[in-house]
């Protein structure tokens, strides 16, 4: 009976530690770009808290902020349109460990995109970030 309880206990710890990811207000869209860390536009992505915006080509739904954590991973990658609400404008960075919606105010973690303010569900939007030599690659999870 306790192996039981103690199972169920565990599979409900489990599936209440989720994080809410889905987001239903920001259009699905195709990433695939590579960055040169070589540019000029992107050389403080050589340096731990060194971080770039990438709007060429409109990436992402509203452009890419690319951050290099200066640990593991080394490299995260932002959605700049504001998860909460329909907003034209974007997500803001000016260092530090936040992002600003301008449109309601709302903070997002640069750590794991999560909301910092309670009753906020949706995360900003993190895409997948690999290495290779100087070139960076961003693409959809």
């Amino acid at each position: 009976m306790n192996r039981i309880l103690f199972l169920l206990f565990f599979i409900f710890a489990l599936s209440s530690c989720e994080k809410n990811t889905s987001n239903d207000i920001l259009p699905e869209v195709d990433v695939d770009t590579k960055i040169d860390l070589n540019l000029p536009s992107y050389l403080d992505l050589n340096t731990p808290s060194g971080w770039a915006k990438h709007l060429s080509n409109k990436v992402g739904v509203n452009g890419i902020l690319i951050l290099n954590t200066g640990t593991s991973p080394r490299y995260k990658a932002f959605d700049l349109a504001c998860p909460n609400f329909d907003c034209e404008e974007q997500l803001e960075f000016e260092g530090g460990l936040k992002l600003t919606c301008s449109c309601d105010g709302e903070k997002y973690s640069i750590l794991s995109g999560a909301p910092q303010t309670k009753g906020y569900k949706y995360f900003a939007r993190e895409y997948r970030v690999t290495k290779n030599g100087n070139i960076l690659r961003i693409t959809n999870f």
